[in-house]
Order: structure tokens, then sequence, then C-alpha cells
């Protein structure tokens, strides 16, 4: 279990007290259909591509950093494998410290470098910082760092919740910005001097990017691929990914604090008697998309957790050469509780179809609760479908229990 399981089932939890005495619940708006908002207007993507054009390397030097203890899986992960496949500029992952990063809510990596060694193979620093979520929004070791990055003249981009801690180095005050929903008024209320931008993805002002949302960091990634080495190579990657398009449109009015999101967590969270550990084959030469995306999903209904597992405790190095250690020693995992292997699916396309196996599992409340923690907008069709593969039929056995 980690903090961020915490804050949402504190808030689910919290709002047991009311419920009981009275219609706190019914305070709450219903769940509102996801719209498909207005196009980005050719000026305003020319400007956001203006913005993270590349200043000073012809290859570009990327930095995501995170701490040790806990840093978002996604976020850690999917820039990385995305902008490694795209092989237009030099990526690295940092720690704050020495050893492996624990990314939450599932995974451990090792990164390739810590800050400070970083620091003394290129003084000059990066051109580009990724920053994640992390379970803290001031670490004493990120905050200065991302700070001097931004002096030295590093686009600074934080995905998601890390838009929070982008926020504590000073960088958004006076900025143009956005942040995931669930964090979107404690972030105000601490930073009143950011201009909050609703409706978009990602937000570019004066060298600093925020994103909205785990999911937004594929499209921000083809963005910056895009502003580094053209439209046809990001498109190129895209195509790879399984990603027939992307942008920076979204509806931010769709993602809020809903009842039946608030009913979701509150059923799902009570029932730890019916939690399962789901078991993910950890195998060599993984994408670190599709990994990221299958574990974190699974990692976020509050009925399961993924578990990555590998005949031996080595860490396995993936498509793009990051370690990632398995978190138990096993040959095999049950049938009934084995998610289908990485890969079979191309990367865009493994969240969409983690959630419908979600849905056949769970029920679509719960997979529409897991899309909602990511800021994902699931289309129609999504719903419909159905998952592929032998765990199907385990998902509806396990279905039938209750």
């Amino acid at each position: 279990m980690n903090w961020r399981f915490l804050a949402w089932s504190g808030a689910a939890i919290a709002a047991l007290v009311p419920i009981v005495g009275g219609a706190w619940l019914l305070t709450l708006p219903a769940a509102s259909a996801i719209k498909v908002p207005p196009p980005i207007a050719q000026q305003e993507h020319d400007a956001t591509l203006a913005a993270l054009k590349p200043l000073r390397r012809a290859r570009p030097l990327i930095a995501i950093v995170g701490i040790n203890d806990m840093t978002e899986t996604t976020d850690y992960l999917m820039p990385y494998g995305i902008l490694k496949r795209a092989d237009v500029a030099d990526v690295v992952t940092l720690a704050t410290g020495p050893g492996p990063v624990t990314l939450f809510p599932v995974l451990k990596v090792e990164p390739d470098t810590t800050t400070a060694a970083f620091d003394t193979a290129h003084p000059d620093g990066a051109d580009y910082v990724i920053v994640p979520a992390m379970s803290r929004d001031d670490d004493p070791v990120v905050v200065p760092w991302i700070q001097r990055q931004a002096e030295k003249g590093a686009v600074i981009v934080g995905i998601c919740a890390g838009g929070k801690v982008v926020a504590s180095t000073g960088l958004l005050d006076g900025r143009r910005a956005t942040t995931h929903w669930f964090y979107l008024k404690g972030w105000q209320d601490k930073h009143p001097g950011i201009r909050y931008v609703a409706d978009r993805r990602i937000v570019v002002d004066r060298g600093v990017a925020t994103t909205t949302g785990i999911s937004a960091s594929m499209p921000m990634s083809l963005t910056l691929i895009e502003a580094i080495a053209g439209r046809g190579k990001a498109e190129a990657v895209a195509r790879e990914i399984g990603l027939p398009d992307w942008n920076a449109r979204h509806d931010s009015g769709a993602f809020k604090f809903t009842r039946p999101f608030a009913l979701t967590a509150i059923r799902n969270t009570l029932a730890f008697w019916n939690r399962e550990q789901l078991g993910l084959a950890l195998s060599a030469d993984v994408d670190e998309v599709s990994l990221a995306l299958v574990a974190d999903s699974w990692s976020r209904t509050y009925r399961s957790h993924a578990v990555t597992f590998a005949k031996t405790d080595a860490a396995q190095t993936t498509r793009n050469g990051l370690r990632i250690y398995p978190q138990q020693v096993a040959a095999t995992w049950p049938a009934e509780r084995l998610l289908p292997a990485v890969g079979a699916t191309p990367p865009a396309q493994a969240l969409d179809t983690a959630l419908r196996a979600i849905q056949t599992r769970y029920g679509a409340d719960t997979a529409d609760f897991v899309a909602m923690q990511l800021e994902y907008p699931r289309s129609p069709a999504s719903r419909t479908e159905q998952p592929a593969g032998p765990f199907k039929t385990a998902s509806c056995r396990a279905a039938g229990r209750g």
C-alpha cells in the first residue's frame, strides 16, 4: 500500500460518516459523459512546439528525475519508453540517491544514475527535465535540483501531479499551467500565483510544461518528439506504438469527485477480504510503456494489485535498456490470477485492453474508477469491446465469486 492509495481510500472512507448520518453523498455530482472538446487551433499548436524546441544541443539531453522512495509508475516509465524508442535524444533516468527507485503503485527500477552524478557528468545541465508525481512535493534534493536545471536553461516538464513538485520550486508562479484533477484545488490554494488552464492536456509557458493526468504523458512525449524532430518522426513513433492521433485538447469538466467514483472507492476499499494479487510475468525486452500501463491500472482497482514475478530475483532489462526488479520469485502463477503477458497489443492500446479486462472482472464502475484516477477519457466503444485471451475466462469465474 502506498501514499496515493491511502489518499484515495482516505477520501472514500471519510465519506462514510456523513453517509451513515445523512445525504452527503447526494451532494456529489453524478457521472458526466465525456464531451469531445473543440480542436486545438493550429496557431496554438505551433506556439506549443516553438516553446518546446531544443535551444542548445543538436541531440538533446533529457533527464527523468525521481525520488527513491515512491515515484509514480507511468509518469516515470512512459516518457522513458516513448522517447527512447524515438531515438531523437539521449534519455537518462535519475534518482536522488543510489539504489533502485520504488515506483507506486507498483514496480521497482534501477535508474541510470543519481542527480549528483548527472551534475558531474553534465555541468551545463539537461535540455529537458521530466518531473513525475512523487510522494513528496517538496523533496529537499529534487526541488533545488530542478531550480538549478531551469537556471541552466532546461525546459521543465511536470507530468500529472508532478506539477505539484514543479509548483514547489516556484517556477509556476505567474505561469499558465495544469495538473491532475484530484489535486487541483489544493494546488491552487497553496500556489495562488498559478494561472490554471482548463481543457488542455498540455500547457507550456516560458520554459515550463505541465500536463493533466497520468495518461497525458503519452501525448506529451509525442509532442516533445515533434518539437525535437518534426511531425513526420512523431507520427512514425505514434504508428509504432499504435496511436492514430494525439493532441492537447481535453474535457476537464468530465474529471471530478463524483458519486459513482466515491461509491466505488468505498465499496472496493471495504471489500478487503476479496482483494487479489494478480501475477504479471516480468521478462527481458518487455516494453516499458505497456508494462507501466497494465501494472498501474490493475493496481488502482482497490480490488487487486499487480505483482511482477520472474524465475530469479535478478533485474530484467527492458526493451530500451531499463532494469526492472521482479517483486516475487516464482516460475508460475495460478492461472485464474495470471494477467496476460505484456506485449500482445501495441503499447498505446495496452490501457484500453486492461480497462476492458478490469470491467469484465470487477464491473464497469471499477473500470471507470481506474480511468478517472488516470484522467483517461474512455470512449464508448472501449466499454463494449471484450478482452481477448485466457484471462477473459478467468475474469468471468472471478466475477462470479461476487
